[in-house]
């Protein structure tokens, strides 16, 4: 059925005509309701902004698990620069309400208004990015602040060993990566100096690793602290265009063809992020990634054609052949057989037939190139030779398993080990899971 036409009355012709005169007041100037109201707008605004003030860090406890002050500075300068321009936009509008409230005019009091809004549009951005570091912040008062400062010094050791690792002289990163809890999502990071949809497209000041709470549950299960800190070392370090290039290269030169290379590069970040933590904290690293991508047989042999992390059932090969190149065959054919025990056929997936048939030559050069190989920004050493793994250290980590399984003090073992110790602690029976975990954690918070 056709619409009917609207014959009703337009509202503006029922209406009289709004000139443009001022309200009735004495002297010209705006009636009690009004300018009082226009006084009101003016200290809400002004009283918002100011609320948004530095932050302090005695405010978020006095003990080690509070933000560091370097923590603390980076975030008030974000957000020193962020109050300039709302401070002037908050004296735009008490000057806008001051001038309405003398000649109240219909377009003085709607240049007041305009104003009211941009401000408060402008003080809820501000305010979202407030909120989001003084959560963050507060997370180090509650019952997980021991926890959260564990992983604050794991990513901490995995930093100190790279740069110390490097032959050559960079400047050193500040502040160092700082971790939170966040229930409901993966583990994730944010990386220094990149624009934040979460900061209202502002640069993030510091690395930021997010942690779920089953992961805290499970210390055995933060080889994702050493992954996200990973992402984190291939930007600071300058490897983050240098990598897939390399890897695109050798592989094109080795007749993989362009849309093999064109795949591996695309996985260079995850890839890079895979070897970083297998190198920084040992074999137990894979036994932890096993836990994330051991899962339904359709996830594991699926192809994302557009995906940045390696098909899983790439991504545990891809690990092992690092494995066995560190040093550990036994244990890499070993996982090996676990995994193709679990999946046996990768071909009843939808993995494409170039990428099957060039894996095993384009996996062994795609570890090659990140892992040994030297490049210029680690002073011509390859990442093997700056984060350094051998069978001597794993020889610790089994130690520092057996001492923590039974409380005793581990000793002088890096930080990043005790991932490992854990999980082989849990692996062997050593201890029942709660103590692990106690242990685990105490230990760090004694550093």
């Amino acid at each position: 059925m056709a619409a009917l036409p609207d014959t009703s009355p337009r509202l503006e012709t029922l209406l009289p005509p709004v000139r443009e005169t001022a309200a009735p007041a004495r002297n010209g100037t705006a009636p009690p309701v009004l300018s009082a109201w226009l006084r009101a707008q003016s200290i809400n605004v002004n009283r918002h902004a100011a609320a948004l003030r530095p932050f302090r860090r005695e405010e978020f406890g006095t003990g080690a698990a509070a933000p560091s002050e370097g923590h603390i500075q980076a975030v008030n300068k974000l957000m020193t620069s962020l109050r300039r321009g709302l401070l002037k936009m908050t004296k735009h509008v008490t000057e806008s309400a001051h001038a309405a409230s003398e000649q109240p005019l219909t377009a003085r009091l709607q240049e007041t208004v305009d104003r009211k809004e941009r401000a408060h549009n402008w003080v809820q951005a501000v305010e979202r990015i407030w909120d989001f570091y003084f959560e963050l912040f507060g997370q180090r008062q509650g019952r997980y602040a021991e926890w959260l400062l564990g992983c604050d010094r794991i990513a901490m050791d995995c930093y100190q060993v790279a740069y110390t690792g490097i032959a050559a002289a960079r400047s050193i990163p500040a502040p160092p990566p700082f971790c939170y809890m966040r229930t409901g999502f993966g583990p994730a990071t944010f990386r220094r100096g990149i624009p934040l949809q979460k900061l209202g497209k502002q640069l993030n000041p510091f690395p930021l690793v997010q942690l779920p709470y089953h992961r805290l549950v499970n210390p055995w299960t933060l080889g994702a602290v050493l992954h996200e800190v990973s992402h984190n070392l291939q930007s600071d370090l300058g490897l983050g265009r240098i990598v897939p290039r390399k890897v695109a290269l050798r592989l094109l030169q080795a007749g993989c063809g362009r849309s093999v290379a064109a795949t591996w590069a695309r996985w260079n970040r995850e890839m890079f992020a895979d070897m970083s933590a297998l190198l920084l904290g040992g074999p137990a690293i894979v036994g932890s990634l096993m836990d994330i991508i051991g899962r339904g047989l359709e996830t594991v042999v699926s192809f994302n054609a557009r995906g940045v992390h390696p098909t899983p059932y790439f991504r545990m090969l891809i690990n092992l052949e690092l494995l066995r190149r560190m040093g550990f065959p036994d244990e890499a054919v070993e996982y090996r057989k676990a995994w193709q025990r679990i999946y046996p056929d990768p071909g009843s997936g939808d993995i494409p037939r170039a990428l099957l048939e060039t894996f095993p030559e384009a996996n062994r050069i795609a570890v090659d190139t990140m892992c040994f190989q030297p490049f210029p920004s680690l002073g011509n050493k390859s990442l093997a030779e700056v984060i350094r793994f051998q069978p001597k250290e794993q020889t610790m980590i089994e130690e520092a398993a057996r001492r923590m399984a039974a409380g005793v003090d581990p000793g002088i073992v890096p930080e990043r080990f005790l991932i490992g110790a854990a999980r082989l602690a849990l692996d062997r029976h050593l201890a029942r899971p709660g103590v692990i975990t106690k242990n685990f954690y105490q230990e760090l918070a004694r550093r």
